[in-house]
């Protein structure tokens, strides 16, 4: 199969969806790969080390959307890459489309075959290739927060983990998931106040043994929400709904009963957001405020730090990369079930249940498709 790797075009995106050394793993294999000329320069990856690897080094993009079977990503196509996209092809990234109509419209209308990063799952329902930004984007979280508490940046000049004599910064972190785990496990490690909230009783049972004295865990109900978060000096939105937009938990009135200079930090913003006053910002410009709170909630966190993301991304999406372009992209998730749920678009149909009933698409299972 020949495999295409565009550069992505995302505001300060520098991860790229192959590195030289997942490049030469397909060459080997037998199939093809073209590299968009300085793809993976914000990697420190160079042209002559993709050459190396085998691959070809393409001028410009367009050829790799017209000629290559398969593309592989990181961010969401771009709607000037959408308009490159064909039917018959396969994209293979993160999409995100249940808060992106958009997108999935332009997907719909391509034809392509798109399979979303985001989606796969893995044993005992778990999203292996999520999981790794998840990681990245959940410790980045503490980082992002505590620059943007300092008072030049519109916080509070909160120090996050104190110093003595003076009380470290209270930090809430809304859901006990991955983004939350890490989160509080950076918050934790620096000296801070953290409360996790969670409503999955096993989770806050995890956790809790996890941390022990380090962090308290609060069931996620109303009360303890309003408490947990007009309380803290840094909130983390750390919510997912895997394939759907992501719940509003804390509203805009919330907001009126913060403390001034406190922040949010919406991981979620990928699905839409968890607070009801995100919206998708950038490196360039991360933050923005809102009745006193400062929220920070750019939509590619892990772009920041591309070279560790990139090689944690491609740890776990080559596996799957090499399966479709062994067997095509049918007979691979014909055999895999996990893999076949990263399948969101096909010819114009959606097969990702969640999308579907988010943005009023008819349903068509992938078994359907499929078989």
């Amino acid at each position: 199969m020949r495999v295409g790797c565009p550069k992505e075009i995302k505001n300060h995106e520098y991860r790229v969806g192959l590195t030289p050394e997942s490049a030469r793993e397909l060459v080997a294999n037998g199939h093809e790969v073209w590299i968009e000329s300085g793809a993976g320069l914000g990697i420190g990856a160079y042209d002559s080390d993709y050459s190396a690897a085998g691959a070809k080094v393409i001028e410009g993009p367009d050829s790799i959307f017209a000629e290559c079977e398969m593309v592989v990503k990181v961010k969401e196509p771009q709607a000037e890459e959408r308009a490159k996209l064909r039917e018959g092809q396969i994209l293979y990234t993160y999409l995100h489309l249940a808060p992106d109509p958009e997108q999935t419209a332009d997907l719909v209308q391509s034809g392509v075959t798109a399979i979303a990063y985001e989606t796969v799952t893995g044993a005992g329902g778990t999203l292996p290739l999520l999981k790794p930004m998840s990681q990245v984007a959940g410790r980045m979280s503490i980082q992002a927060g505590a620059t943007a508490l300092e008072k030049a940046h519109g916080g509070r000049g909160v120090l996050i983990g104190g110093v003595p004599g003076v009380m470290p910064a209270k930090v809430a972190v809304i859901g006990g998931g991955v983004v939350g785990f890490n989160a509080a496990q950076m918050a934790a490690g620096l000296g801070a106040d953290v409360t996790i909230l969670d409503r999955d009783p096993e989770v806050l049972e995890r956790v809790g043994i996890h941390f022990e004295s380090r962090a308290k865990t609060r069931f996620s109900n109303v009360a303890n929400l309003y408490d947990a978060v007009c309380q803290a000096d840094l909130v983390i939105g750390a919510v997912l709904i895997p394939g759907a937009a992501a719940p509003k938990l804390v509203s805009r009135e919330m907001l009126k009963d913060m403390q001034p200079g406190s922040v949010l930090v919406d991981v979620a913003i990928d699905q839409g957001g968890c607070f009801e006053t995100s919206k998708p910002t950038t490196h360039a410009e991360p933050t923005y405020i809102v009745d006193d709170v400062v929220h920070y909630c750019v939509a590619n966190m892990p772009g920041a730090v591309a070279r560790t993301s990139t090689y944690a991304l491609n740890n776990v999406t080559l596996p799957h990369a090499l399966r479709i372009a062994q067997m095509g992209w049918k007979e691979a998730l014909r055999s895999d079930s996990n893999l076949a749920a990263g399948l969101n678009v096909h010819e114009g149909k959606v097969a990702y249940q969640a999308v579907a009933e988010e943005l009023g698409y008819d349903y068509v299972p992938a078994d359907e498709l499929l078989n």
